[in-house]
């Protein structure tokens, strides 16, 4: 398991884009400032993980919609994770996530916080 200098949780998902938005803003800074940053999707954040699924998110300025935030954030090298066990209680599969996103399960999450320099838990 890869840890990351800041990790950010994430456990509400289309119906509170602000808190994605928070989540993703802060993790796309962490990159900015030359840290590695993982995003991980808990409870029913785990939706966010279908391709697609971002699309409309938008809370207006002064943040940029979400599906802006999610690919600037890939694309500089963040990384999102997944929880497996939420995905499972949420009713979805790994076959519907996108694949460039990890599935962890409970063991590599308290990994990745634990080992983290900076996180922040979006409840």
């Amino acid at each position: 398991m890869q840890t990351a200098d800041f990790v950010a949780t994430v456990f509400d998902g289309k119906s509170n884009p602000a808190k994605v938005t928070v989540a993703f803003t802060m993790a796309n800074k962490a990159l900015e400032q030359g840290r590695s940053a993982m995003v991980l999707l808990m409870v029913e954040a785990v939706e966010l993980g279908v391709p697609g699924a971002t699309g409309g998110m938008d809370v207006g300025a002064p943040f940029k919609p979400v599906p802006e935030l999610f690919a600037a954030f890939t694309g500089n090298g963040g990384r999102i994770g997944i929880c497996s066990s939420c995905m499972i209680h949420n009713g979805f599969t790994a076959e519907q996530m996108d694949p460039a996103y990890e599935i962890v399960d409970a063991g590599a999450v308290v990994t990745l916080l634990c080992e983290a320099r900076g996180t922040l838990p979006i409840t």
